[in-house]
């Protein structure tokens, strides 16, 4: 578990858009079998902070990107397994959609992995990245398997006051 503090000022805005392209480069790796590093390199030259089809896509910290990315890939077994233990009876991974499988999968690898950031702010900005690509239905949806994996992993956090 990485557990990076950070001594530059953080911007949400970077790490939202860091996330964001972290569930995008995952989606593109899943669906045509690129590499790792060709993938990093191919967003962090050509996507991440630039102009695409008229559309801007913001800054993003580009270290917190790689990290996700990286980290899925190097831990995706364990992660799957921690989120396919939260799916409904009968439910795998391979049953859920390209991009909702990324998306779990990179709120688990933060909640696991970063703990400079607090769960329910990680929690919470994947369910602001969900709501780029669904609606609200897959956004409750990643809400309660991250809140799972929080309450799991993470319980000192996830105690109510």
């Amino acid at each position: 578990m990485n557990g990076n503090t950070e001594s530059q000022p953080v911007n949400p805005g970077a790490r939202r858009a860091a996330r964001l392209g972290a569930v995008q480069a995952l989606y593109q790796m899943d669906l045509g079998g690129i590499r790792t590093e060709e993938v990093i390199e191919e967003f962090q030259n050509h996507r991440l902070g630039r102009e695409i089809e008229g559309d801007q896509y913001p800054e993003a910290d580009v270290e917190l990107f790689g990290e996700i990315v990286r980290g899925i890939v190097d831990g995706q077994a364990d992660i799957d397994r921690m989120i396919e233990d939260k799916l409904a009876s009968g439910w795998t991974m391979t049953r859920l959609d390209s991009t909702l499988r990324a998306l779990l999968r990179c709120a688990c690898y933060e909640l696991l992995n970063r703990r400079d950031i607090p769960a329910r702010t990680t929690i919470n900005e994947y369910i602001e990245v969900a709501h780029a690509f669904f609606d609200d239905n897959e956004a409750k949806f990643v809400n309660g398997i991250a809140d799972s994996i929080a309450r799991e992993h993470r319980a000192d956090e996830m105690k109510t006051n």
